[in-house]
């Protein structure tokens, strides 16, 4: 067998053959070279088989399993695969930078005690490419944060040391499915540092066909799952309302539905905010900028609150926490968006009574 590469791409395949090409093309156009694609091919019924079979990069390997199992499972046989020393994940529809897998090894060999890498991403929607949602300036001890209130990383960015992923059991957990990606980088931040590379380095696709359009409720149902085990510590009874109100309205960024919904998120983000410092050792700027981060997601909540109309401006002004400040929503915003929500509740109004 021919020496083990730097890097192993795992894939896991469904009826991909459409964009699957230029998938595959992406990663023949890395500047780093060294690395192996293990395809698992989860019985698909289209032509992603033959896609796989005639591709001319001997890098590329399929492994086709006899049964449909899920992406979880067919994930899973690619990572127990992989022979590099580095493990990078990619879906079937995203398309890799020229230079995501160079800067991602040079991070990994440059910070041993960190065990991810993720990069920024953009969004490719149709012909259009868009910017991320996701913050766009980070810190290793910002990221440790952000995973207790959203997810920061988008899984075909990201890049783990094996040695360390190899020590979960099971790698991904076919039992949070759709959100397996999200508890990973949970189980995976106890063996060490996380970080993010902050240039987009990936084009996430965003179609209907994509698992987070099609299987919303289930995600978002084992989001909720995985944050009431990591608020277990500062919540106990409370740590199944914290991690539905978080993952309703910060990371399912719906409005909520009256004052006292957000004067309950704002407690529970205040508070977890407050373990979470407590029991971390974190530089001035560290602490800045996760104020910083939580003030600007209330904040956006408040002001979709205020445009649906659920809540009054004085509502949004009476019950912040008074650290959240009003993130990068200043009082214009804010005034801006009641005005909205004013007239909306108009509008709906002027509809019933016709």
């Amino acid at each position: 067998m021919s020496a083990p590469p730097v890097v192993s791409v795992i894939m896991a395949a469904y009826n991909g053959a459409e964009l699957l090409p230029a998938t595959l093309a992406s990663l023949q156009r890395q500047t780093f070279s060294d690395f192996e694609v293990i395809v698992v091919d989860d019985c698909s019924t289209d032509a992603t088989r033959a896609v796989l079979r005639d591709w001319p990069d001997p890098r590329v390997r399929m492994i086709a399993l006899p049964a449909n199992g899920g992406p979880v499972r067919a994930r899973n046989r690619a990572f127990a695969e992989a022979r590099g020393r580095y493990v990078a994940g990619l879906d079937q529809d995203d398309l890799c930078l020229p230079d995501r897998l160079a800067r991602q090894v040079a991070y990994l060999d440059a910070n041993p005690d960190t065990v991810l890498v993720a990069t920024a991403t953009e969004v490719l929607d149709g012909a259009r490419l868009l910017p991320s949602p996701h913050v766009a300036h980070t810190t290793p001890a910002l990221l440790r944060w952000l995973i207790r209130i959203e997810n920061p990383f988008v899984w075909s960015s990201v890049m783990m040391r094996q040695a360390a992923a190899a020590r979960l059991d099971p790698f991904t957990r076919p039992d949070i499915l759709y959100a397996e990606d999200f508890d990973l980088y949970h189980r995976l931040s106890a063996h060490g540092a996380i970080a993010r590379i902050d240039a987009p380095l990936l084009a996430y696709r965003r179609h209907a066909g994509g698992a987070s359009q099609r299987y919303e409720t289930v995600m978002l149902a084992n989001a909720r799952r995985v944050l009431a085990a990591a608020y277990a510590s500062p919540f106990e009874e409370q740590a199944d309302d914290a991690a539905a109100l978080v993952v309703e309205h910060l990371m399912h960024r719906q409005p909520v539905p009256d004052r006292a919904t957000l004067m309950r998120l704002g407690d529970h983000l205040s508070r977890l905010q407050q373990h979470f410092l407590a029991d971390n050792a974190l530089s001035d700027a560290d602490i800045r900028m996760i104020r910083w981060a939580t003030a600007r997601r209330w904040a956006d909540v408040a002001r979709a609150s205020l445009r649906a109309g659920t809540i009054a401006l004085r509502d949004a002004l009476q019950i912040r926490p008074p650290h959240l400040g009003l993130g990068h929503a200043g009082i214009e915003q804010l005034l801006w968006a009641r005005l909205i929500g004013r007239a909306r509740t108009l509008r709906r109004r002027q509809t019933l009574a016709a």
